[in-house]
C-alpha cells in the first residue's frame, strides 16, 4: 500500500527539465526519490525536521542512503519545517507532500498548505496527499474555491480512499479515513 500511495502521488509531480521540486516532510525520502525518478532531468529536494516521534526512524542519512540504494542522484535532502519553510517565495517548480500536515498539531492545516504553495513558482504544479477530513482541515471545497479565485488552475481534490490508492474499508482499518490528494497548478 505504501508503494501504491508514494507512486500514485509522484505521478502528479511534474517538473520541467532543469527545474526543481520540493517534498515537504520527506521522512525516509520515499516520495522525494519516486518524484526524482519520474523527473530525471530535474532535481528533487526533500526537507524534514527529522525529530520528535520519528527521529529514531527517519534521518537525513537514511534519506541519502535510500536514494543511493535506488540509484537516484538527482535528489538532495535538507532540514526544513513545514510551518515555516526555509525557502524563498516561488523557488520550486513543483511541491508535494505525503501524510505530513495532519501530524502538525496546533496549526491551521489550510495555512500550512498556503505556506507550501508560497514556495511554488507561477505555473508550478502541486500534489499534496494527507488525511484531509473536515475535523482536521475544515472545508476543503471552500479552500479549492479560494485557490481558484486566486488564479490557481486545475485544482481538485481526489478521494484516494475510494479505490485509487485503497478502498474505504482498508482506509478505516488503517486509520487513513479522509485520505485526499490536493492537486493543481499555480
Amino acid at each position: 500500500l505504501s508503494k501504491t500511495i508514494i507512486d500514485g502521488t509522484a505521478k502528479y509531480v511534474t517538473i520541467p527539465d532543469g527545474g526543481k521540486g520540493l517534498d515537504v516532510g520527506c521522512g525516509s525520502g520515499a516520495l522525494t526519490i519516486a518524484a526524482a525518478k519520474r523527473n530525471p532531468r530535474a532535481t528533487m529536494v526533500g526537507c524534514d525536521i527529522w525529530s520528535g516521534a520519528y527521529k529514531a526512524v527517519f534521518t537525513k542519512k537514511r534519506c541519502e542512503d535510500n536514494a543511493k540504494a535506488e540509484g537516484v542522484s538527482n535528489v538532495r535532502f535538507t532540514e526544513g519545517n513545514a510551518v515555516h519553510l526555509p525557502f524563498a517565495d516561488e523557488s520550486f517548480d513543483a511541491v508535494t507532500s505525503n501524510y505530513v500536515y495532519h501530524n502538525i498539531s496546533g496549526h491551521d492545516k489550510q495555512q500550512l498548505l498556503l505556506e507550501t504553495l508560497r514556495v511554488l513558482k507561477k505555473d508550478g504544479t502541486f500534489a499534496i496527499h494527507d488525511l484531509m477530513s473536515p475535523a482536521r482541515y475544515g472545508d476543503m471545497n471552500a479552500f479549492v474555491k479560494r485557490l481558484k479565485a486566486e488564479g490557481y488552475a486545475d485544482v481538485s481534490l481526489i478521494d484516494t480512499a475510494d479505490g485509487i490508492f485503497m478502498g474505504k474499508k482498508e482506509a478505516v482499518l488503517l486509520g487513513l479515513g479522509g485520505s485526499t490528494l490536493l492537486i493543481g497548478k499555480k
